[in-house]
């Protein structure tokens, strides 16, 4: 095994590449409490997270203070909360190797949120792309929480002085607000905060398309073209086969519409390499089924999805395991975060 202060990797950023030990390498994401993780999420996320933590330190956050800004009401916050941290580690986040924690629970983020507040102005804060979705969405609850959202967001990553985001394009604008937010903290009281930068999977990043083609599959929207971790087996199944098709090609080795690719694609993540094979040559020939393809793809699904699923409902029902869980990740989070609180305190001379 080779040790890990040899191994390197590169990210470009702007026009320089940055080059960083990834013995030093501290990681942090954070995912919130609101809908239910879908097969876009393992894809595109969770299967790389597994893979992050056995390289790197890696703080992973449920976001449940983020959930408040377009979800106040708390009666199912708790439960929703429960869900997230068991379907995590049902697809194979180690608590041991990696802080799973609530965000709640670690309450150097709100002072941290709080003095972040006095570097971030209101023109760039209203300007921020998602802001403008969710007040379109939610024009009576336009809250200061909704409006800083990136400012909170920052002291989620910087508390651990996190060095690399794992982020979609979607976050891509809120982590260049919290570089400048870094940049603006440590010009005015010093270098305490490393930039932020986006860490991109490259060839491992999978977008997941919904089964009717018009997209991504979506924690909140799109439901009926979302398959969801916590699915059970027929509505898997009746899901997939509702999957739009057509008539099938009329002419051999034709190009594949998107919507049909997008089948192939959700099968390429599940099924067996014969499979795929088969109903490849099967289009190209124009012999193909899509009933035959689609039922093959239903069970190939409820193969892949239900495993996850009763472990996620099996940790989900042990409430003093996970009570223990996220007592385990806000201890390290905390201590983490109690390092960096001490140093920004003497930066801005709060030290009395």
């Amino acid at each position: 095994m080779v040790a890990k202060a040899a191994l390197y990797f590169t990210v470009k950023h702007n026009s320089y590449i940055c080059c960083m030990s990834k013995a030093n390498a501290i990681v942090m994401s954070g995912i919130r409490p609101t809908g239910f993780l879908h097969l876009g999420n393992y894809f595109g996320a969770m299967r790389n997270y597994v893979k992050l933590q056995d390289q790197y330190t890696c703080f992973f956050m449920v976001a449940d203070l983020h959930a408040l800004t377009t979800h106040p009401d708390t009666k199912e916050l708790k439960e929703n909360v429960h869900r997230v941290l068991a379907e995590n580690i049902a697809c194979g986040i180690d608590p041991d190797k990696a802080a799973l924690y609530c965000q709640s629970h670690v309450r150097e983020t709100s002072e941290l949120y709080l003095y972040l507040n006095m570097l971030a102005y209101l023109g760039e804060l209203e300007k921020t792309t998602t802001f403008k979705e969710k007040a379109r969405m939610q024009p009576d609850n336009i809250n200061a929480g909704l409006l800083t959202y990136p400012v909170l967001q920052t002291a989620d990553i910087i508390l651990h002085r996190a060095t690399w985001v794992p982020v979609g394009k979607d976050q891509e604008q809120h982590l260049e607000m919290a570089r400048n937010f870094v940049n603006r903290f440590n010009h005015r009281y010093g270098h305490v905060f490393p930039e932020p930068l986006a860490y991109n999977f490259g060839e491992d990043l999978v977008k997941v398309p919904s089964l009717d083609g018009t997209g991504k599959m979506s924690k909140s929207e799109n439901q009926l073209a979302t398959l969801y971790l916590a699915d059970t087996d027929e509505v898997i199944r009746k899901k997939v086969m509702k999957a739009k098709t057509d008539g099938g090609p009329t002419a051999p080795d034709s190009a594949k519409p998107d919507y049909i690719e997008n089948i192939f694609q959700l099968m390429r993540l599940v099924s067996t390499t014969e499979v795929i094979a088969h109903y490849e040559n099967a289009y190209n020939d124009c012999s193909i089924r899509y009933g035959d393809m689609k039922k093959q793809l239903a069970e190939d699904m409820v193969q892949f999805i239900s495993p996850i699923r009763e472990k996620a409902e099996s940790i989900r029902t042990n409430e003093s395991y996970l009570q223990d869980i996220m007592e385990k990740g806000a201890e390290k989070a905390r201590k983490s975060a109690s390092e960096t609180m001490n140093l920004v305190r003497e930066a801005m001379g709060l030290h009395y």
